[in-house]
Protein backbone atom coordinates (compact mmCIF):
# COMPACT_ATOMS: atom_id res chain seq x y z
CA UNK A 1 0.00 0.00 0.00
CA UNK A 2 1.39 3.40 -1.02
CA UNK A 3 1.33 6.05 1.67
CA UNK A 4 0.29 9.41 0.18
CA UNK A 5 2.66 12.33 0.55
CA UNK A 6 1.66 14.65 3.38
CA UNK A 7 0.10 17.95 2.46
CA UNK A 8 2.27 20.98 3.06
CA UNK A 9 1.17 23.32 5.84
CA UNK A 10 1.41 26.39 3.63
CA UNK A 11 2.08 27.33 0.01
CA UNK A 12 1.70 30.39 -2.13
CA UNK A 13 -1.27 29.00 -4.07
CA UNK A 14 -3.67 26.12 -3.48
CA UNK A 15 -5.56 24.85 -6.53
CA UNK A 16 -8.70 22.78 -5.91
CA UNK A 17 -9.29 20.40 -8.80
CA UNK A 18 -6.89 18.65 -11.19
CA UNK A 19 -8.89 19.07 -14.38
CA UNK A 20 -7.50 20.95 -17.35
CA UNK A 21 -8.11 24.37 -15.80
CA UNK A 22 -6.56 23.41 -12.46
CA UNK A 23 -3.49 21.80 -13.99
CA UNK A 24 -2.95 24.77 -16.32
CA UNK A 25 -3.30 27.14 -13.39
CA UNK A 26 -0.79 25.15 -11.32
CA UNK A 27 1.68 25.11 -14.22
CA UNK A 28 1.44 28.90 -14.58
CA UNK A 29 2.02 29.41 -10.85
CA UNK A 30 4.96 27.00 -10.76
CA UNK A 31 6.61 28.69 -13.73
CA UNK A 32 6.44 31.99 -11.85
CA UNK A 33 8.59 30.43 -9.14
CA UNK A 34 5.79 30.25 -6.57
CA UNK A 35 4.92 27.16 -4.54
CA UNK A 36 1.66 25.44 -5.45
CA UNK A 37 -0.31 22.38 -4.42
CA UNK A 38 -3.29 20.82 -6.21
CA UNK A 39 -5.98 19.01 -4.18
CA UNK A 40 -7.98 16.57 -6.31
CA UNK A 41 -11.00 14.63 -5.02
CA UNK A 42 -10.68 11.80 -7.55
CA UNK A 43 -8.17 9.02 -7.98
CA UNK A 44 -6.67 10.54 -11.13
CA UNK A 45 -6.18 13.82 -12.94
CA UNK A 46 -8.36 15.17 -15.73
CA UNK A 47 -11.79 15.75 -14.22
CA UNK A 48 -14.22 15.29 -17.11
CA UNK A 49 -11.28 14.66 -19.47
CA UNK A 50 -10.29 11.17 -18.36
CA UNK A 51 -9.75 7.72 -19.81
CA UNK A 52 -10.41 4.45 -18.00
CA UNK A 53 -9.35 0.96 -19.02
CA UNK A 54 -12.23 -1.54 -19.20
CA UNK A 55 -11.35 -5.12 -20.19
CA UNK A 56 -8.30 -3.73 -21.94
CA UNK A 57 -10.26 -1.13 -23.97
CA UNK A 58 -9.68 2.60 -23.56
CA UNK A 59 -12.94 4.22 -22.45
CA UNK A 60 -13.03 8.01 -22.44
CA UNK A 61 -15.36 9.84 -20.08
CA UNK A 62 -18.04 10.43 -22.65
CA UNK A 63 -17.91 11.86 -26.17
CA UNK A 64 -14.46 13.38 -26.60
CA UNK A 65 -12.77 14.90 -29.63
CA UNK A 66 -9.58 16.97 -29.48
CA UNK A 67 -9.43 19.87 -31.93
CA UNK A 68 -5.85 20.72 -32.83
CA UNK A 69 -6.68 24.33 -33.77
CA UNK A 70 -7.19 25.45 -30.16
CA UNK A 71 -4.43 28.02 -29.48
CA UNK A 72 -4.35 27.31 -25.74
CA UNK A 73 -3.96 23.58 -26.40
CA UNK A 74 -1.07 24.14 -28.77
CA UNK A 75 0.59 26.43 -26.20
CA UNK A 76 0.10 24.04 -23.27
CA UNK A 77 0.70 20.56 -24.67
CA UNK A 78 3.20 18.75 -26.89
CA UNK A 79 0.75 17.53 -29.52
CA UNK A 80 3.33 15.34 -31.24
CA UNK A 81 3.91 13.42 -28.01
CA UNK A 82 0.18 12.60 -27.85
CA UNK A 83 0.44 10.52 -31.04
CA UNK A 84 -2.82 11.97 -32.34
CA UNK A 85 -5.14 9.87 -34.50
CA UNK A 86 -7.28 11.82 -36.94
CA UNK A 87 -10.91 11.53 -37.92
CA UNK A 88 -12.16 12.48 -41.37
CA UNK A 89 -13.24 16.17 -41.20
CA UNK A 90 -16.86 15.52 -42.04
CA UNK A 91 -19.74 13.25 -41.14
CA UNK A 92 -21.94 10.43 -42.38
CA UNK A 93 -25.64 11.21 -42.02
CA UNK A 94 -28.49 8.69 -42.14
CA UNK A 95 -31.60 10.45 -43.43
CA UNK A 96 -35.25 9.72 -42.69
CA UNK A 97 -35.51 7.55 -45.83
CA UNK A 98 -32.63 5.36 -44.69
CA UNK A 99 -30.07 6.72 -47.15
CA UNK A 100 -26.51 7.30 -45.92
CA UNK A 101 -24.81 10.53 -46.96
CA UNK A 102 -21.06 10.93 -46.52
CA UNK A 103 -19.86 14.54 -46.45
CA UNK A 104 -16.39 15.99 -45.91
CA UNK A 105 -14.76 19.41 -45.99
CA UNK A 106 -13.54 19.60 -49.60
CA UNK A 107 -10.67 21.89 -48.60
CA UNK A 108 -9.34 19.23 -46.21
CA UNK A 109 -10.26 16.10 -48.19
CA UNK A 110 -10.10 17.07 -51.89
CA UNK A 111 -10.80 13.51 -53.03
CA UNK A 112 -14.25 13.78 -51.41
CA UNK A 113 -15.11 17.07 -53.12
CA UNK A 114 -17.12 15.58 -56.01
CA UNK A 115 -19.08 13.27 -53.68
CA UNK A 116 -19.84 16.09 -51.25
CA UNK A 117 -20.81 18.50 -54.04
CA UNK A 118 -23.22 16.03 -55.65
CA UNK A 119 -24.73 14.61 -52.46
CA UNK A 120 -28.42 15.43 -52.11
CA UNK A 121 -28.74 15.75 -48.33
CA UNK A 122 -28.19 19.51 -48.54
CA UNK A 123 -29.12 21.70 -51.46
CA UNK A 124 -26.59 23.75 -53.40
CA UNK A 125 -27.70 26.93 -51.65
CA UNK A 126 -27.35 25.41 -48.19
CA UNK A 127 -23.85 24.13 -48.98
CA UNK A 128 -22.86 27.58 -50.23
CA UNK A 129 -24.21 29.23 -47.06
CA UNK A 130 -22.39 26.74 -44.82
CA UNK A 131 -19.19 27.50 -46.75
CA UNK A 132 -19.81 31.23 -46.37
CA UNK A 133 -20.31 30.75 -42.64
CA UNK A 134 -16.94 29.01 -42.47
CA UNK A 135 -15.26 31.80 -44.43
CA UNK A 136 -16.76 34.40 -42.09
CA UNK A 137 -15.50 32.52 -39.04
CA UNK A 138 -11.99 32.39 -40.53
CA UNK A 139 -11.84 36.01 -41.67
CA UNK A 140 -13.30 37.74 -38.61
CA UNK A 141 -10.80 37.86 -35.71
CA UNK A 142 -11.78 35.68 -32.74
CA UNK A 143 -11.83 38.66 -30.37
CA UNK A 144 -14.38 40.34 -32.62
CA UNK A 145 -16.49 37.16 -32.80
CA UNK A 146 -16.51 36.94 -29.00
CA UNK A 147 -17.97 40.45 -28.80
CA UNK A 148 -20.36 40.31 -31.76
CA UNK A 149 -24.10 41.00 -31.44
CA UNK A 150 -25.56 37.97 -29.75
CA UNK A 151 -28.44 35.60 -30.40
CA UNK A 152 -29.03 31.88 -30.01
CA UNK A 153 -27.29 29.44 -32.34
CA UNK A 154 -30.67 28.43 -33.77
CA UNK A 155 -31.44 32.07 -34.59
CA UNK A 156 -27.97 32.59 -36.04
CA UNK A 157 -28.39 29.64 -38.38
CA UNK A 158 -31.79 30.95 -39.45
CA UNK A 159 -30.24 34.37 -40.09
CA UNK A 160 -27.81 32.69 -42.50
CA UNK A 161 -30.69 30.99 -44.31
CA UNK A 162 -29.89 27.62 -42.75
CA UNK A 163 -33.05 27.09 -40.71
CA UNK A 164 -35.38 24.20 -41.48
CA UNK A 165 -33.97 21.18 -43.33
CA UNK A 166 -30.23 22.11 -43.20
CA UNK A 167 -30.43 22.50 -39.43
CA UNK A 168 -32.63 19.50 -38.72
CA UNK A 169 -30.90 17.00 -40.99
CA UNK A 170 -27.26 18.00 -40.47
CA UNK A 171 -26.38 20.99 -38.29
CA UNK A 172 -28.48 20.13 -35.22
CA UNK A 173 -27.32 16.48 -35.06
CA UNK A 174 -23.72 17.61 -35.39
CA UNK A 175 -23.90 20.48 -32.91
CA UNK A 176 -25.91 18.53 -30.33
CA UNK A 177 -22.91 16.34 -29.63
CA UNK A 178 -20.47 19.26 -29.57
CA UNK A 179 -22.53 21.58 -27.39
CA UNK A 180 -24.79 19.11 -25.56
CA UNK A 181 -27.57 21.57 -26.35
CA UNK A 182 -30.74 19.98 -27.73
CA UNK A 183 -32.45 23.28 -28.58
CA UNK A 184 -29.39 25.16 -29.87
CA UNK A 185 -29.85 27.91 -27.30
CA UNK A 186 -26.07 28.37 -27.06
CA UNK A 187 -24.74 31.85 -27.76
CA UNK A 188 -23.97 32.65 -31.39
CA UNK A 189 -20.61 33.95 -30.14
CA UNK A 190 -19.69 30.49 -28.89
CA UNK A 191 -21.03 28.83 -32.04
CA UNK A 192 -18.98 31.15 -34.24
CA UNK A 193 -15.75 30.29 -32.41
CA UNK A 194 -16.54 26.58 -32.55
CA UNK A 195 -17.21 26.80 -36.27
CA UNK A 196 -13.83 28.51 -36.70
CA UNK A 197 -12.13 25.67 -34.84
CA UNK A 198 -13.79 23.08 -37.13
CA UNK A 199 -12.61 24.98 -40.21
CA UNK A 200 -9.02 25.25 -38.95
CA UNK A 201 -8.23 22.14 -36.94
CA UNK A 202 -8.02 18.39 -37.18
CA UNK A 203 -10.48 16.33 -35.12
CA UNK A 204 -8.34 13.84 -33.25
CA UNK A 205 -7.87 11.57 -30.27
CA UNK A 206 -4.59 10.74 -28.55
CA UNK A 207 -3.62 7.13 -29.20
CA UNK A 208 -3.73 6.41 -25.45
CA UNK A 209 -7.07 8.15 -24.86
CA UNK A 210 -8.16 11.69 -24.08
CA UNK A 211 -6.74 11.27 -20.58
CA UNK A 212 -3.26 11.60 -22.10
CA UNK A 213 -3.81 15.37 -22.25
CA UNK A 214 -4.18 16.03 -18.50
CA UNK A 215 -1.57 13.34 -17.80
CA UNK A 216 0.95 15.33 -19.83
CA UNK A 217 0.01 18.56 -18.06
CA UNK A 218 0.41 16.91 -14.66
CA UNK A 219 3.79 15.45 -15.63
CA UNK A 220 5.09 18.99 -16.24
CA UNK A 221 4.42 20.03 -12.64
CA UNK A 222 7.02 19.74 -9.87
CA UNK A 223 6.99 16.34 -8.18
CA UNK A 224 4.48 16.11 -5.36
CA UNK A 225 2.32 18.99 -6.59
CA UNK A 226 -0.87 16.98 -7.19
CA UNK A 227 -2.52 15.20 -4.26
CA UNK A 228 -5.18 12.72 -5.36
CA UNK A 229 -8.12 11.52 -3.27
CA UNK A 230 -7.91 14.77 -1.34
CA UNK A 231 -11.32 16.42 -1.63
CA UNK A 232 -11.69 19.97 -0.39
CA UNK A 233 -14.21 20.12 2.46
CA UNK A 234 -14.12 23.86 3.00
CA UNK A 235 -12.60 26.77 1.13
CA UNK A 236 -12.02 30.18 2.65
CA UNK A 237 -9.73 33.17 2.25
CA UNK A 238 -6.22 31.88 2.69
CA UNK A 239 -7.02 28.23 3.35
CA UNK A 240 -8.36 24.94 2.05
CA UNK A 241 -9.55 22.30 4.51
CA UNK A 242 -9.40 18.67 3.43
CA UNK A 243 -9.84 15.32 5.15
CA UNK A 244 -6.05 15.03 5.10
CA UNK A 245 -5.39 18.39 6.68
CA UNK A 246 -5.55 22.13 6.12
CA UNK A 247 -3.33 24.01 3.71
CA UNK A 248 -2.85 27.75 4.11
CA UNK A 249 -2.07 29.86 1.10
CA UNK A 250 -1.73 33.38 -0.11
CA UNK A 251 -4.28 32.64 -2.85
CA UNK A 252 -6.83 29.89 -3.43
CA UNK A 253 -8.01 28.87 -6.92
CA UNK A 254 -11.15 26.72 -7.14
CA UNK A 255 -10.88 24.96 -10.50
CA UNK A 256 -13.66 22.41 -10.23
CA UNK A 257 -16.77 21.86 -12.33
CA UNK A 258 -19.06 24.87 -11.92
CA UNK A 259 -21.69 23.31 -9.64
CA UNK A 260 -19.02 22.05 -7.22
CA UNK A 261 -17.26 25.42 -7.38
CA UNK A 262 -20.48 27.18 -6.39
CA UNK A 263 -20.89 24.86 -3.40
CA UNK A 264 -17.31 25.31 -2.22
CA UNK A 265 -17.43 29.07 -2.66
CA UNK A 266 -20.76 29.33 -0.77
CA UNK A 267 -22.66 31.60 -3.07
CA UNK A 268 -19.83 33.74 -4.39
CA UNK A 269 -20.35 32.06 -7.79
CA UNK A 270 -23.83 31.03 -8.98
CA UNK A 271 -24.12 27.41 -10.17
CA UNK A 272 -24.11 27.28 -13.97
CA UNK A 273 -26.76 25.59 -16.01
CA UNK A 274 -25.24 22.45 -17.50
CA UNK A 275 -25.90 19.93 -20.25
CA UNK A 276 -25.63 16.17 -19.71
CA UNK A 277 -24.31 13.53 -22.10
CA UNK A 278 -24.27 9.75 -21.81
CA UNK A 279 -22.01 7.53 -23.91
CA UNK A 280 -22.55 3.80 -24.35
CA UNK A 281 -19.66 1.63 -25.53
CA UNK A 282 -19.89 -1.65 -27.46
CA UNK A 283 -17.33 -4.13 -28.75
CA UNK A 284 -17.75 -5.54 -32.26
CA UNK A 285 -15.85 -8.42 -33.83
CA UNK A 286 -16.34 -6.78 -37.24
CA UNK A 287 -16.63 -2.99 -37.53
CA UNK A 288 -19.68 -1.44 -39.24
CA UNK A 289 -17.19 0.78 -41.12
CA UNK A 290 -13.46 1.20 -41.41
CA UNK A 291 -13.73 4.93 -42.05
CA UNK A 292 -12.85 7.22 -39.15
CA UNK A 293 -16.03 9.22 -39.61
CA UNK A 294 -18.63 10.55 -37.20
CA UNK A 295 -22.10 9.13 -37.92
CA UNK A 296 -25.17 11.30 -37.30
CA UNK A 297 -28.91 10.77 -37.35
CA UNK A 298 -30.54 13.15 -39.82
CA UNK A 299 -33.96 11.76 -38.87
CA UNK A 300 -33.85 13.24 -35.38
CA UNK A 301 -33.53 10.02 -33.39
CA UNK A 302 -32.23 9.81 -29.83
CA UNK A 303 -28.62 8.90 -30.68
CA UNK A 304 -26.64 12.13 -31.07
CA UNK A 305 -23.71 10.45 -32.76
CA UNK A 306 -21.96 7.11 -33.07
CA UNK A 307 -18.47 6.28 -34.26
CA UNK A 308 -15.98 3.44 -34.50
CA UNK A 309 -13.18 4.78 -32.33
CA UNK A 310 -10.79 2.08 -33.45
CA UNK A 311 -11.16 3.15 -37.08
CA UNK A 312 -9.10 6.21 -36.11
CA UNK A 313 -7.25 4.86 -33.08
CA UNK A 314 -6.72 1.06 -33.17
CA UNK A 315 -4.88 1.41 -29.87
CA UNK A 316 -8.24 1.88 -28.10
CA UNK A 317 -8.64 -1.91 -28.41
CA UNK A 318 -6.36 -4.50 -26.79
CA UNK A 319 -6.78 -6.90 -29.72
CA UNK A 320 -8.42 -7.29 -33.14
CA UNK A 321 -11.88 -6.26 -31.94
CA UNK A 322 -13.42 -2.82 -32.50
CA UNK A 323 -14.80 -0.20 -30.11
CA UNK A 324 -17.99 1.70 -30.96
CA UNK A 325 -19.06 4.75 -28.94
CA UNK A 326 -22.63 6.08 -29.14
CA UNK A 327 -23.83 9.21 -27.36
CA UNK A 328 -27.26 10.45 -26.29
CA UNK A 329 -28.31 13.71 -24.70
CA UNK A 330 -29.17 13.64 -21.02
CA UNK A 331 -27.92 11.83 -17.92
CA UNK A 332 -29.48 8.44 -18.66
CA UNK A 333 -28.59 5.81 -21.28
CA UNK A 334 -31.04 4.45 -23.80
CA UNK A 335 -32.45 1.04 -22.87
CA UNK A 336 -30.24 -1.51 -24.59
CA UNK A 337 -33.01 -2.88 -26.81
CA UNK A 338 -33.89 0.59 -28.10
CA UNK A 339 -30.25 1.54 -28.51
CA UNK A 340 -29.48 -1.52 -30.61
CA UNK A 341 -32.51 -0.84 -32.79
CA UNK A 342 -31.29 2.72 -33.39
CA UNK A 343 -27.71 1.63 -34.03
CA UNK A 344 -28.80 -1.03 -36.52
CA UNK A 345 -30.70 1.67 -38.42
CA UNK A 346 -27.87 4.21 -38.28
CA UNK A 347 -25.15 1.77 -39.28
CA UNK A 348 -27.31 -0.21 -41.72
CA UNK A 349 -26.04 -3.49 -40.33
CA UNK A 350 -27.04 -5.99 -37.62
CA UNK A 351 -25.61 -5.15 -34.20
CA UNK A 352 -27.11 -7.98 -32.14
CA UNK A 353 -23.73 -9.65 -31.65
CA UNK A 354 -22.09 -6.52 -30.26
CA UNK A 355 -21.01 -6.83 -26.63
CA UNK A 356 -21.93 -4.21 -24.05
CA UNK A 357 -18.74 -2.81 -22.57
CA UNK A 358 -19.48 0.32 -20.52
CA UNK A 359 -21.87 3.20 -20.00
CA UNK A 360 -20.45 6.58 -19.02
CA UNK A 361 -22.85 9.15 -17.61
CA UNK A 362 -21.59 12.73 -17.49
CA UNK A 363 -24.45 14.61 -15.81
CA UNK A 364 -22.63 17.95 -16.00
CA UNK A 365 -20.70 17.44 -19.22
CA UNK A 366 -20.72 21.04 -20.43
CA UNK A 367 -21.68 24.40 -18.97
CA UNK A 368 -24.41 26.14 -20.92
CA UNK A 369 -23.34 29.38 -22.61
CA UNK A 370 -26.81 30.86 -23.07
CA UNK A 371 -27.33 34.55 -23.97
CA UNK A 372 -26.68 36.97 -22.51
CA UNK A 373 -22.99 36.20 -22.16
CA UNK A 374 -20.30 38.73 -21.21
CA UNK A 375 -18.49 40.53 -24.02
CA UNK A 376 -15.41 38.48 -24.77
CA UNK A 377 -17.10 35.39 -23.27
CA UNK A 378 -15.06 35.69 -20.07
CA UNK A 379 -16.63 35.80 -16.62
CA UNK A 380 -14.75 37.38 -13.69
CA UNK A 381 -12.35 35.04 -11.89
CA UNK A 382 -11.17 37.24 -9.01
CA UNK A 383 -13.72 36.93 -6.19
CA UNK A 384 -11.83 39.04 -3.68
CA UNK A 385 -10.06 38.09 -0.43
CA UNK A 386 -7.53 36.01 -2.35
CA UNK A 387 -10.18 33.65 -3.72
CA UNK A 388 -10.28 32.83 -7.42
CA UNK A 389 -12.36 30.55 -9.64
CA UNK A 390 -11.34 28.82 -12.88
CA UNK A 391 -12.94 26.43 -15.35
CA UNK A 392 -14.70 26.24 -18.69
CA UNK A 393 -17.76 27.77 -16.98
CA UNK A 394 -15.76 31.02 -16.77
CA UNK A 395 -14.80 31.00 -20.48
CA UNK A 396 -16.06 28.89 -23.39
CA UNK A 397 -17.37 25.34 -22.79
CA UNK A 398 -14.40 23.58 -24.36
CA UNK A 399 -10.85 22.36 -23.87
CA UNK A 400 -9.76 25.79 -25.12
CA UNK A 401 -11.95 27.52 -22.54
CA UNK A 402 -10.69 25.38 -19.65
CA UNK A 403 -7.03 25.97 -20.53
CA UNK A 404 -7.48 29.71 -21.10
CA UNK A 405 -9.35 30.02 -17.82
CA UNK A 406 -6.65 28.19 -15.89
CA UNK A 407 -3.93 30.44 -17.25
CA UNK A 408 -5.72 33.75 -16.80
CA UNK A 409 -6.94 32.85 -13.31
CA UNK A 410 -3.41 31.93 -12.23
CA UNK A 411 -2.15 35.21 -13.64
CA UNK A 412 -4.76 37.09 -11.60
CA UNK A 413 -3.69 35.18 -8.48
CA UNK A 414 -0.04 35.98 -9.14
CA UNK A 415 -0.84 39.67 -9.53
CA UNK A 416 -2.68 39.50 -6.21
CA UNK A 417 0.44 38.00 -4.62
CA UNK A 418 2.61 40.63 -6.25
CA UNK A 419 4.45 38.05 -8.32
CA UNK A 420 5.71 38.37 -11.84
CA UNK A 421 3.41 36.82 -14.43
CA UNK A 422 5.15 34.38 -16.81
CA UNK A 423 4.39 34.45 -20.49
CA UNK A 424 2.78 31.43 -22.16
CA UNK A 425 3.18 28.52 -22.25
Amino acid sequence: MTVPEPLPDAVDVVVVGAGLAGLRAARTVARAGRSVVVCEAGDGVGGRVRTDVVDGFLVDHGFQILNTSYPALRASVDLAALDLRRFVPGAAVRDADGRLHRLADPRRVPSWAPRTALDGLLGVGAKARIAALAVRSLVVPPRTQARAPERSTADELARWGLGGAPTETFLRPFLNGVLGDRDLETSSRVFSLFWRSFALGDLTLPSRGIGAVPAQLAARLPAGTVHLETPAERVGPGLVETARGTVRAGAVIVATEGTVASQLLTGRVPPPRTFALTTQYHVAAEPPTRQALLHLDGAGGPVVNTMVLTAAAPSYSPDHRHLVASTVLGPEPLPETELRRELARLWGTPVGAWEELATVRVPRALPAAIPPTPAGLQHPVDLGDGLFVAGDHRDTPSVQGALVSGRRTAQEALRYLGAGVPSSP
